[in-house]
């Protein structure tokens, strides 16, 4: 018998080698063909008294990325199509169809037959549920291995198994924190968790999987014999009553419960764990069929899935222009951001150039370098060799000369425009014909900027976020008169270094800069209306923001904000409205020099690692009223609205033109709650009517800051979503023909 995406081979030795390799396809992946395929493998194995044991092994640098989400789309869709006709069949219909996963792997489980998993490289989601359904598993050594179940990152958790096998297998606690956290896992930590059996060089890995099944493989799972015991004893014991308890805490803590599929794990664990292994899976395919229903489940495969794939593989990539091979970039300042890009571009293989104002602040710059990958050395995550390796590729400089043959170069000095004009011009002055200039300013408006260039067509804006190494969006920003090269050189550069971009057109802040400051003002405005600062920067947290607004407006520094201001109200003249910000930061940084963490104190007071909250703020704001003279659900919602309505507001200024760049951009750049699909989801999630609705509430009650524009208005009128209106393919449409 053939199989569309592996082989099945039996040695002499009556073990069967099942080699999974897709046919045109970088990665495997788990969808209806796979599952069908390894159903009948299964039956095969079971069934043919030839095979004694057998191994999963890939045909493939990596193992697996697991299961393709849009394969769940497509079950929803179904879902959703027939609920209203027949509501019990469709429940059946996703219940059945969403837990056939769950039943293949218990079929090979419980088949009689040992299976050996012999795991290389990447090792993600169903795939991990599939190797811990075998009866043995076997990891290649060395970092290669990366083994995860990451579903919870995309609004869903284990539902193949995962949640119940990790906790029969491993201590409670470190199997939480990897199912709660999608934990990504080396085959050393995967073994010390028990996850893994044995590691072995990549080359010997099959070798050792077959050894292990002569050496002899229990084909019953210890579950499925009497007296099984879990690893960290009872839920109804000593030790579970002081465990649970602080899990489901500590559960309120992190997620606020915001998350259905966080939810969804600790109640698939606590109830499954008291069970049988049959029922727990049952147990575990309700849980997860209930969490496929849910809004944030929906939102979150969409923007962090679907959306994120089809941005980091070109969506927005001028498609007539030929793929740019970067061999040499330029990178002007060598301050924080600058070493940062420095070292991302650099960790990609690709030579940088490092120029500062002479060559102790260039040597600076490289030395940052140094600092990274010295502790990802310590950490195990890079080599002596990778360390060479990539400190050879920066040259650190004053010497404009050594630009002469880069491909890109990055601006990344002061946001003075003055001083940007005299590097621009010294930059071009040496710069190849085809180069192309990019500056990472983050509110400066590119098109004022490529006034000093001599070739505006090859000027663009690539806007990093700190800290460069960590932050995964990159926002690209397109001038007045910005070509199509040099949009596909700022892709092709971003999609080098392992990056997500997003594509806006110009404006002052842009997109990300000008709504996370939203948020920030939204704080301060709390504190204007008289909003203990504690209950300000809870309800932020509660409301799915990463941090309090005056903690971040601490880390993006208050004096920075207040030069933001007053550049505002520079350039906007007469039309410029003062309010309790201007007053606010004008108190703290000019008056009281508080600038944030940068010099210790800001909203906070700074010891080391350690703050809290600077007892001085009411001499600033004025003294508070009681927690109580406020609703907690509209402070939540005062800050999620304030920053969708300004994304909408953008929308209509046709700054931004994509929703996915909208909701992809919103959560990795300024941590907009993942929980929601990003600012667009979060309108449309509610339906532009009700969102207006609310917009004008708090426009009476808060101010005009929040009065709906126009374009929302007019949507509300049919209640219209974004993604109706902008769908991506109409996107697609209106720029070709532009």
């Amino acid at each position: 018998m053939t199989y569309k995406n592996f082989t099945l081979d039996v040695d002499a030795d009556g073990i069967a080698h099942i080699v999974w390799d897709m046919a045109g396809k970088s990665m495997n992946v788990i969808d209806i063909t796979v599952m069908d395929d390894l159903d009948a493998i299964v039956d095969r194995v079971a069934e043919d008294e030839a095979i004694t044991g057998a191994v999963i092994t890939s045909g493939k640098p990596t193992f697996s990325g697991g299961a393709d989400l849009t394969m769940l789309e497509g079950l929803l869709r179904e879902f959703h199509g027939q609920r209203s006709k027949d509501p019990e069949g469709a429940a059946r219909l996703l219940f059945d169809g969403s837990r056939r996963l769950t039943l293949i792997f218990r079929k090979l489980e419980t088949c009689g037959k040992p299976f050996v998993a012999a795991i290389n490289g990447t090792c993600m989601g169903g795939a991990t549920e599939l190797a811990l359904a075998c009866h043995a598993r076997v990891a290649a050594e060395g970092d290669a291995v990366k083994m995860a179940l990451p579903e919870i990152k995309v609004g869903l958790f284990p539902g193949a198994g995962g949640t119940q096998r990790v906790m029969r297998m491993a201590e409670a606690q470190p199997g939480l924190q990897f199912l709660l956290q999608g934990k990504t896992l080396t085959a050393d930590k995967a073994k010390a968790m028990k996850l893994v059996d044995e590691i072995a060089p990549a080359k010997k890995l099959v070798a050792t999987a077959v050894r292990m099944l002569k050496d002899g493989v229990d084909p019953v799972k210890p579950w499925d014999k009497k007296g099984f015991k879990l690893p960290s004893g009872p839920i109804y014991s000593p030790a579970g009553f002081q465990f649970w308890p602080a899990a489901n805490a500590i559960y309120r803590r992190e997620t606020h419960d915001n998350y259905p599929g966080a939810r969804g794990i600790l109640q698939s664990v606590y109830e499954g764990l008291q069970l049988p292994m049959d029922q727990a899976l049952t147990v575990e395919s309700r849980y997860f069929a209930h969490v496929l229903q849910s809004p944030e489940a929906a939102a979150m495969i969409r923007s962090l899935f679907v959306s994120m794939q089809e941005l980091n593989k070109g969506a927005r990539r001028p498609a007539d222009i030929k793929p740019n091979k970067i061999r040499k970039i330029g990178i002007l300042g060598a301050g924080f951001m600058g070493a940062g890009i420095a070292y991302v571009t650099a960790k990609a293989g690709i030579d940088v150039v490092l120029i500062d104002r002479d060559q102790e602040a260039a040597d600076k710059g490289k030395a940052h370098s140094d600092q990274l990958v010295s502790k990802a050395v310590q950490r195990g995550r890079a080599t002596a060799e990778d360390k060479e390796q990539l400190l050879a590729r920066i040259t650190p400089t004053a010497d404009y000369d050594l630009l002469a043959d880069c491909d890109l170069v990055i601006e990344a000095v002061f946001e003075d425009r003055e001083i940007k004009r005299v590097v621009t011009e010294k930059a071009e002055a040496v710069l190849k014909p085809r180069a192309i200039y990019a500056s990472n300013t983050s509110t400066l408006p590119i098109s004022s900027l490529a006034e000093a260039s001599k070739r505006p067509k090859n000027f663009i804006g690539i806007h990093f976020f700190s800290p460069v190494d960590k932050m995964m969006l990159v926002e690209v920003i397109m001038g007045n008169k910005t070509g199509d090269k040099a949009l596909a050189m700022a892709l092709d550069y971003i999609k080098a270094i392992k990056k997500t971009p997003i594509v806006v057109n110009d404006s002052r802040g842009f997109y990300t800069s000008r709504v996370v400051m939203t948020y920030i003002r939204e704080g301060l405005m709390m504190l204007a209306d008289g909003v203990p600062a504690a209950m300000i920067e809870n309800c932020g947290r509660m409301a799915g923001m990463p941090v309090g607004p005056l903690s971040l407006g601490d880390e993006v520094a208050l004096d920075l904000a207040w030069k933001i201001v007053s550049a505002t109200r520079k350039d906007l003249g007469v039309k410029y409205v003062e309010g309790p910000l201007d007053n606010i930061l004008e108190e703290m940084v000019v008056k009281r020099e508080r600038f944030g963490r940068k010099n210790g104190k800001g909203f906070y007071d700074y010891d080391g690692r350690d703050k809290s909250l600077w007892p001085g703020i009411p001499e600033v704001t004025g003294k508070p009223k009681p927690a109580s003279a406020f609703s907690v659900e509209e402070l939540k919602q005062r800050f999620l609205v304030m920053q969708a309505l300004e994304t909408a507001r953008i929308f209509e200024e046709k700054c931004l033109t994509d929703v996915r760049e909208a909701d992809v951009g919103s959560i990795l750049g300024f941590g907009f709650a993942p929980f929601t699909g990003g600012t667009i989801s979060y309108i449309d999630g509610m339906g532009t009517a009700a969102f207006v609705e609310l917009c004008r509430k708090f426009t009476k009650k808060w101010g005009p800051r929040f009065k709906p524009n126009k374009l929302l208005r007019e949507m509300a009128k049919t209640d219209e979503r974004f993604y109706t209106r902008f769908a991506p393919e109409k996107a697609a449409e209106e720029q070709k023909a532009a």
